[in-house]
């Protein structure tokens, strides 16, 4: 049965944006899969690890109504149509249990498994909030915090990123318990009409925070347009649903209670001075490479007279140290950082300056800040040397 005729990109496009949750190895064969289903002239490609799964839109022209679905290995597919050249049209042919794949001169047989094998996950139901945003708002707050989350903490629910929505603002949060990223942005919230089954649930609105897993966050960051292209959120009982362009994220909830970040946010500090972040960033790179293969890898850090000095150590007793000229004639700061938590900060702020907070008080935590963004704080504790 001819399954589908289509230009090269049209379907390696839906079919990269997809790709990025399936596991190389994994105890359920069929995950390696995507499901391939065309409903006329419409194809849509859906992979799936379980607690994420993305679903992608192609069209193909002069489709006869055809209803058919199936399974193929996504890593061969992607290789063989990356392979190909990019003019020319691709023939999928189903034959059996196998998969004829045509273009040009060059022919390829894939092994397929039958759709109704392919795990799909719960289509979202009992939506209780939802809004609308900017993709590139949206990227850019993911941008600003997914470095301060947790990887493989024991404390799951520091694995992700809180969404907190209050009224027609949106919170992201990001922490690993030694170091919190927060920003916030305004959004258009949509009317959610409450359905019968929350009402024999006796649930009421859902909580308006939820933790999204570590991978939803990595995939948003990455399939996002940078484009004002406005993104539908849909929250619903333990699952949330993006929807942009042509693609549907559905993904599980992390089950939890995310750290009260207002109250970490909302320490004062006394003074406040701006650096190039260029400048810093590359003197925090120089400093670093001494302790690179340390466990710790410590910074001591001291603000005085005008001057910044930066230095690390080693075990083996050897060190570095840079100075820099900033803006600060007040009493000595004499903090102890991680050079990890400041270099990610830097990579990922991308304007010309940061603003530093700091008190002379022992153990107060850094804050630093971006100009022009007053609802975006890093929040970074200092350390013991």
């Amino acid at each position: 049965m001819q399954l589908l005729t289509a230009e090269r990109d049209d379907l390696l496009k839906p079919l990269l944006m997809g790709s990025g949750i399936v596991e190389r190895r994994h105890t359920m064969p069929i995950l390696a899969n995507v499901l391939i289903s065309r409903n006329g002239s419409n194809v849509t490609f859906t992979t799936t690890d379980l607690e994420v799964q993305i679903q992608s839109e192609t069209q193909i022209d002069n489709a006869e109504p055809i209803e058919a679905s199936v399974t193929v290995n996504i890593r061969k597919l992607l290789d063989i149509l990356r392979a190909l050249p990019s003019s020319g049209a691709v023939n999928f042919v189903l034959d059996g249990s196998r998969l004829n794949i045509q273009s040009g001169r060059s022919r390829f047989v894939l092994q397929t498994v039958e759709a109704e094998a392919f795990p799909k996950l719960k289509e979202l139901q009992d939506v209780v909030h939802e809004f609308t945003v900017p993709s590139n708002r949206l990227k850019h707050l993911i941008n600003m915090t997914h470095y301060a989350m947790a990887h493989q903490d024991i404390r799951y629910y520091l694995n992700g990123t809180l969404l907190a929505l209050e009224g027609n603002v949106l919170h992201v949060v990001a922490t690993d318990a030694h170091r919190l990223a927060h920003h916030a942005t305004e959004v258009t919230p949509v009317e959610v009409v409450q359905t019968e089954t929350l009402g024999e649930l006796n649930a009421g609105p859902a909580p308006a925070e939820i933790i999204l897993p570590r991978k939803t966050i990595l995939e948003l960051q990455r399939m996002l347009p940078d484009s004002d292209e406005i993104i539908r959120v849909q929250i619903g009982l333990g699952q949330i649903r993006f929807l942009f362009g042509s693609v549907e994220l559905i993904s599980k909830l992390v089950e939890g209670k995310f750290p009260e970040y207002k109250r970490v946010i909302d320490v004062q500090h006394e003074h406040h001075f701006e650096m190039d972040r260029e400048r810093l960033l590359a003197s925090l790179v120089r400093v670093a490479i001494v302790n690179a293969h340390e466990k710790l890898r410590s910074a001591k850090i001291q603000i005085q007279n005008n001057q910044m000095s930066v230095s690390t150590f080693n075990s083996e007793q050897e060190n570095a140290q840079e100075e820099l000229e900033v803006d600060y004639a007040h009493e000595l700061v004499d903090l102890g950082l991680n050079v990890t938590y400041l270099q990610e900060f830097l990579q990922n702020a991308k304007s010309h300056t940061v603003r530093w907070s700091v008190s002379p008080q022992m153990n107060t935590p850094l804050l630093l800040g971006v100009p022009g963004e007053d609802s975006f704080q890093y929040i970074v504790m200092p350390m013991r040397i």
